[in-house]
């Protein structure tokens, strides 16, 4: 018999509720992560509210996904599903994927053109705009008494909820808040610059799709890939072939928010002169004894002006920006719970790219995705870390790794992570 105060979380273990005045930040500050952050669902609803619902930019497509009039796909913003698509004007639209009669989730195809959206349920129709174009019998049968809509029933009034479109170098983003700053000035010139060189005046072609459900909360994947500590440490394959190593050009960049981040690390031509002896004792996952079958397939063609060969982005809430040697995508993290994420991960090229790049491409395409040589390691972490916080009774983690910096830091330091929940914070109120 469970209480009324007793969670059931979708992993299966039960979990005491907290009044929500006891959610108090434990006195480290900033050098200490309290464990109810990943695990509780009344932070988890004041997060949707206040982030994903809030003031925020959320990334729901890129524009070459489509490309022509009536083309959608079926997105999200949080948990909430919207659907985005190019109307008679070559505008892009983005509305709820919740029609406004009884809140049927009116499209079920992850891609498509249409000319219209019509609920499956009641056939009420929409436009590409997100405007109610009809309803059946909205007046009735032969003038039956009670029949049909009333006679002040107004279209206009039952639209489908709209949200705030910007589009930037090709990259759709969305915001419940029709009260933002630029997109561009929401990232910031920091983040921007790195941005700017995998899109800017770029046409993109996309190369394919994968998709994974994560047991571990949302905010874990932010702080990942603002973790350059655990890339020397986890991945085998990145250090050992020399992607991200310790001694090697590298940098954690953030911008004065804290909210974004870029990760960014240039390959060296030879790792043994960046690996000492000292340095490979630190690093177990460090494998001289692996050799690849093929060499082609860390082979790096330069085609960006750019100091780096590898820059992983977060732009806050839900987005990742991967360029990788010549792979290419974005990750999109849709929240499913305190303890589940579903990962969308979209790969793209470029429509200039040859036949030849884009096997390339296809092929470097390996290290990525849910079961990819980099990213099946930050998977298993990520779990092995949510089960953690949520079975133990201990109750905070440590963050003190390059001492009470926040920002921009070295390799072996958490200096962004503890920028982005200085921001996290202000906007919880916690």
């Amino acid at each position: 018999m469970f209480s009324r105060d007793t969670v059931i979380h979708p992993l299966g273990s039960t979990a005491k509720e907290r009044e929500p005045a006891s959610y108090q930040w434990p006195a480290e500050g900033l050098a200490a992560i309290p464990d109810w952050i990943y695990t509780s669902e009344w932070i988890y609803d004041r997060e949707m509210e206040r982030i994903f619902h809030g003031k925020t930019w959320n990334f729901v497509a890129l524009e070459a996904e489509i490309p022509n009039t009536g083309d959608y796909k079926r997105s999200y913003v949080g948990p909430t599903p919207v659907v985005v698509v190019r109307d008679e004007t070559g505008k892009v639209q983005v509305f709820e994927n919740r029609g406004a009669h009884r809140g049927v989730e009116f499209c079920r195809n992850s891609r498509g053109n249409t000319t219209e959206f019509v609920c499956p349920y009641h056939q009420w129709t929409y436009d590409l705009r997100g405007d109610l174009q009809g309803i059946p019998f909205k007046r009735g049968i032969k003038g039956e008494a009670d029949s049909g809509m009333p006679s002040d029933f107004n279209n206009k009034h039952h639209n489908l909820r709209k949200l705030n479109v910007e589009c930037l170098h090709g990259v759709v983003f969305a915001s419940f808040a029709h009260d933002m700053e630029p997109v561009a000035q929401y990232l910031g010139a920091e983040v921007l610059e790195d941005f700017a060189v995998v899109f800017k005046d770029r046409k993109l072609k996309i190369l394919g799709y994968y998709r994974n459900e994560l047991p571990g909360n949302w905010k874990l994947y932010q702080e990942n890939l603002k973790d350059p500590y655990h890339a020397t440490l986890l991945h085998s394959f990145l250090v050992t072939f020399g992607l991200m190593v310790a001694g090697s050009k590298t940098s954690m960049i953030a911008d004065p928010t804290g909210r974004h981040g870029t990760m960014a690390s240039r390959r060296p031509d030879d790792v043994s002169k960046v690996v000492d002896t000292n340095t490979a004792k630190e690093m177990r996952a460090y494998r001289t004894d692996l050799k690849l079958a093929d060499t082609r397939f860390l082979e790096f063609i330069p085609e960006f002006n750019s100091p780096w060969t590898v820059t992983m982005q977060t732009i806050w809430p839900n987005m990742i920006v991967q360029r990788e040697l010549n792979t290419l995508g974005t990750r999109q993290i849709v929240p499913n719970g305190p303890n589940s994420q579903i990962m969308i991960w979209t790969m793209f090229g470029y429509d200039t790219d040859t036949p030849e790049m884009t096997r390339h491409r296809l092929r470097q395409g390996n290290l990525m995705g849910p079961s990819g040589f980099l990213g099946l390691e930050d998977n298993e972490a990520i779990k092995f870390l949510q089960e953690g916080v949520r079975r133990s009774p201990s109750d905070r983690g440590v963050l003190k790794l390059g001492g009470k910096s926040e920002g921009t830091g070295g390799i072996i330091s958490e200096s962004a992570i503890r920028a982005m929940y200085r921001s996290y914070r202000e906007v919880m109120e916690l």
